[in-house]
């Protein structure tokens, strides 16, 4: 591969790699990558919840073991991979990688009506910190998310085109 190439299938493999190397600039970034039908991508999200009124109602690791479990289960039939679930006091994050056709909203309605229920029915404790029947708050966080960081990405675009005309400078001196 030369400079400013790009390998974007490789064999037997489901890495995108793009490699760009100008002068002082060498920069890999992969991309694990899924398929369907005629479609490459790779989606990731983070997903933040609170429990209404910031109540900390995670502090039982049995309520936070089964929160991560019910999570994993509803992220099954919806056909989303969880990458990471992790629980303080009063939130939760949950990164997961899915599909385009993935109902966001619907997973995420899903995921805050049956684990409020099932929280609340199996362990009966959590309703006295809570007024109603009420166990996350209406709003939530959910950023689209990369594998590479945001630093890397913004490096990656403040240097497009800026060694390009340094190479035709080069060739025309040639």
């Amino acid at each position: 591969m030369g400079d400013g190439s790009r390998q974007l299938l490789q064999n037997n493999s489901s890495i995108i790699t793009y490699t760009y190397s100008y002068l002082y600039l060498v920069m890999t970034i992969q991309y694990k990558q899924d398929r369907k039908g005629h479609s490459v991508y790779s989606l990731h999200y983070h997903f933040v919840q609170c429990v209404k009124y910031r109540r900390k109602a995670l502090t039982n690791p049995l309520v936070v073991d089964f929160l991560k479990t019910k999570i994993h289960n509803i992220s099954e039939t919806f056909d989303v991979e969880v990458l990471n679930i992790e629980c303080d006091e009063d939130y939760f994050h949950l990164l997961f990688s899915a599909k385009p056709s993935l109902d966001i909203p619907k997973y995420i309605n899903t995921i805050k009506t049956i684990t409020s229920r099932e929280i609340r029915k199996n362990f009966p404790e959590v309703k006295t910190m809570l007024w109603k029947d009420t166990f996350w708050s209406r709003s939530y966080f959910i950023a689209s998310t990369g594998q590479v960081t945001l630093d890397i990405l913004k490096q990656y675009v403040d240097n497009q085109g800026k060694y390009a005309s340094d190479e035709e400078d080069q060739d025309q001196s040639n």
